[in-house]
């Protein structure tokens, strides 16, 4: 049986992730990085995907989870009549770029009461289920040798191999533990050392102090803490230490509506989605990141495309090309196929992407650090290609797949993308060509209120022409573009605030980024609500003064969330998780909304 996407923990070390089931089952990870082929993927493919499970033989067992306080360190408790266990599962980390590889993932089980009988399962599945591989016993534990990768399972317990995998079963008193360490073997030789029991408990304390130390920083104080703290260590999870890029999802293909076909590989590094997550971070005290992602963003900078314009995603090392591919072995989450990897999105025109990058930069100038003149003279490149391409049409930041027209959304982006440049020229008497970038700035300002605005629907539509809204048109107020309080930004969150039934896109408090029986997207089927578009409308409420009505809608959204706080990228009818998770995404827009709402019932307060 597949487990619902909600029932997963996410643990992670920076450079690639698991997901580890309440039933202790980890079924989807990539080695070494987030977009390595997977070597558990059972998420994807119950039969064929591969797992590494620990799961309790007692038919009558209660399964919870939570995180080691202040941590990305997951325990998974079992508990029955006869016994209780628990499983601490976490990938070491240390605060350096050059700590402890990336490749350890330690599974430490240990016996808290009773006498509970578990099953341990080890079954990779080598380069997304395509690979064979052999499988050998040692007096160390087991290795997995294929032709692209090899790994070794370090652990004290007996195993039994079955051919593809071993498995073992585990039965332990009070205060008796069993440990597992999964570690790659460079060069496909040997089967890695043995991994004592004194071992993991370091380097499990070096990890809750890692993650503590970094939390430590956060600034944020108000309400709903935890949460905030929550989705601030999923992004930081998400981030790729050796180059500071930061990945949408760390996961590929898990289905925006089960059966259906809008699966998506989201294991790369989207500029839109990295810029507000920068912008999160940097919210609630985390610059450092912030400095790291300049870095990153600094050198797709000095390599523009022919024409000047930057790509609107890269791989985590900055390379352009990540072409789509089905994987027509793999059923797909609950048979919702196609499995697809790679992502044709690339080769779209995004315009949207240069507002967002912008954004980040100058709110970095303005509470990180001054960016330097090299990244300036490549910016002002960038701002000059907007100048000569906002007229175009684009495919939007939907990515949608039905061709390119005039989105309302890419052209605010690129106003925002002037308009950055302009205040940051002007903070930093940096050089620039001001009466170009004023001039086209007013001129993308007044082809909005034009062509964007439909008096009809008396709201600002989706694209040019268009009945359809689009619950993007939100973040203006929060980029400053228009006023909260503006008339036609008040009746477009009426707009987007009402049922579908009535032609919006909320129901029952969910919002949904539009409607694809108005708006064509190129794509069979229908999708959950979009959980930042939710956040989104708790914002734009907050910031129109009407500060009970965001609470209580940004308090149902919390309780979406799932036993640990995680969001995917959407939430279907029943309340149930959909899409790629946990989606960086939504959790920037719990910060931002968080932090927002909290500072405007602070000064209702007052």
């Amino acid at each position: 049986m597949y487990q619902p996407i909600e029932n997963y923990g996410l643990i992670g070390n920076m450079r690639t992730s698991a997901l580890v089931g309440t039933n202790g089952s980890i079924d989807w990870l990539c080695l070494p990085h987030f977009d390595s082929p997977s070597i558990f993927a059972a998420i994807l493919d119950e039969h064929k995907g591969g797992r590494f499970a620990i799961s309790p033989l007692d038919p009558e067992v209660t399964c919870r989870q939570l995180y080691w306080p202040q941590s990305n360190v997951l325990i998974t408790r079992f508990q029955s009549c006869h016994g209780v266990a628990e499983i601490i599962d976490f990938m070491p980390v240390t605060s350096g770029r050059t700590g402890p590889k990336a490749l350890e993932l330690v599974r430490k089980v240990t016996g808290l009461g009773g006498r509970l009988r578990l099953r341990l399962t080890c079954r990779p599945a080598f380069n997304y289920a395509q690979d064979t591989h052999e499988t050998t016993i040692t007096k160390a534990g087991a290795c997995f040798h294929s032709s692209t990768q090899s790994l070794g399972l370090a652990t004290n317990v007996a195993l039994e191999s079955d051919g593809t995998g071993v498995t073992g079963d585990i039965a332990l008193d009070e205060g008796e533990t069993a440990v597992f360490v999964l570690q790659q073997i460079e060069g496909g030789a040997g089967c890695g050392l043995p991994f004592t029991a004194d071992q993991a408990e370091r380097a499990f304390a070096e990890t809750v102090g890692f993650w503590r130390r970094w939390l430590g920083r956060c600034s944020y104080t108000g309400r709903w803490r935890e949460m905030v703290h929550r989705s601030a260590l999923v992004l930081k999870l998400l981030t790729f230490e050796p180059s500071g890029a930061i990945v949408a999802a760390p996961t590929c293909s898990l289905p925006e509506v089960v059966g259906g076909i809008r699966n998506w590989d989201y294991r790369y590094v989207w500029v839109r989605d990295a810029a507000f997550t920068v912008y999160a971070l940097m919210r609630v005290g985390f610059s450092q990141e912030a400095g790291r992602f300049m870095e990153w963003i600094h050198e797709r900078c000095r390599q523009p495309n022919p024409d000047g314009s930057l790509q609107q995603m890269y791989t985590l090392n900055g390379e352009k090309k990540m072409p789509e591919r089905v994987l027509e072995h793999l059923e797909g989450y609950r048979g919702s196929g196609p499995v697809r990897i790679g992502n044709a999105a690339h080769t779209q025109l995004q315009l949207d992407i240069y507002g967002a990058l912008m954004d980040s930069v100058y709110l970095y100038n303005k509470y990180g650090s001054p960016i330097s003149y090299e990244l300036w003279k490549n910016l002002r490149r960038t701002i000059n290609w907007v100048c000569n391409n906002w007229q175009r049409e684009d495919e939007g930041i939907w990515e949608v797949r039905s061709g390119p027209r005039h989105n309302v959304y890419s052209k605010l982006m690129c106003w925002v993308a002037l308009d950055r440049g302009l205040r940051l020229a002007n903070k930093r008497s940096f050089p620039a060509d001001l009466e170009l970038w004023l001039k086209t700035r007013d001129a993308i300002y007044e082809q909005i209120m034009e062509k964007g605005w439909n008096p009809r629907r008396q709201a600002f539509v989706q694209s040019y022409g268009s009945e359809a809204l689009d619950a993007a048109n939100l973040i203006m107020p929060l980029v400053f573009f228009l006023s909260p309080t503006d008339p036609r930004m008040l009746k477009t969150v009426d707009a987007v605030n009402s049922s579908p039934s009535r032609g919006g896109l909320t129901a029952h408090g969910l919002v949904h980024r539009y409607n694809p029986e108005q708006s064509a997207d190129g794509l069979e089927g229908t999708e959950g609500s979009f959980s930042i578009c939710t956040f989104w409308l708790v914002e734009a409420l907050t910031r129109a003064g009407r500060v009970d009505e965001a609470r209580l809608l940004f308090e149902k959204m919390l309780s979406y969330a799932n036993h640990l706080g995680l969001y995917a990228e959407q939430i279907g009818r029943c309340g149930e998780a959909l899409g790629n998770f946990p989606q960086a995404f939504t959790h920037i827009a719990l910060i931002s909304a968080a932090y927002n709402l909290n500072k405007a019932l602070d000064n209702n307060r007052g």
